[in-house]
């Protein structure tokens, strides 16, 4: 895996960032209170079907599973038992320390906080539709080689 960090970006590319993430959830509630309390944003928008909150200048709206239809057909709109194709990771100073605070608001870790070969210490958690947020955080004593 090679350290994207050091490729520097192209600068004819159309995409400036991402503005709007959507994700599909069973319980609008449980999810709005979820985001509220774990991350601590207040929200952005809100109508009977989604909540929408800024993480820096990304949305990310929490859509009732039952409107995803009309988003993407004729795609399908899978379940959270089919599975997890993506993680959404934070950027943090401290992945230990955030995962205290996390633990100690009641959220149960995936997994970590470990040292990955790449250089980062990372854990993970879900949120309450099943999606899967990763900390991050760059080990100061690295010194992994990229070629």
């Amino acid at each position: 895996m090679s350290d994207i960090s050091e490729t520097p970006a192209k600068t004819n590319a159309w995409p400036k960032g991402i503005f709007a993430i959507t994700l599909f959830t069973e319980d609008l509630e449980l999810s709005k209170e979820f985001y509220q309390k774990i991350f601590g944003l207040p929200i952005d928008f809100e109508d009977p079907n989604s909540a929408v909150f800024k993480f820096g200048d990304t949305l990310v709206n929490l859509l009732k599973i039952t409107e995803a239809d009309e988003l993407i057909e004729p795609a399908k709109v899978a379940n959270r038992e089919s599975g997890t194709r993506f993680v959404f990771t934070i950027m943090v100073e401290d992945v230990d320390a955030m995962c205290a605070d996390l633990v100690s608001r009641g959220v149960k870790l995936l997994n970590g906080p470990m040292d990955r070969p790449w250089g980062i210490r990372t854990a993970s958690f879900t949120d309450p539709a099943g999606y899967i947020w990763a900390l991050a955080a760059k080990r100061v004593e690295s010194s992994r080689i990229v070629s």
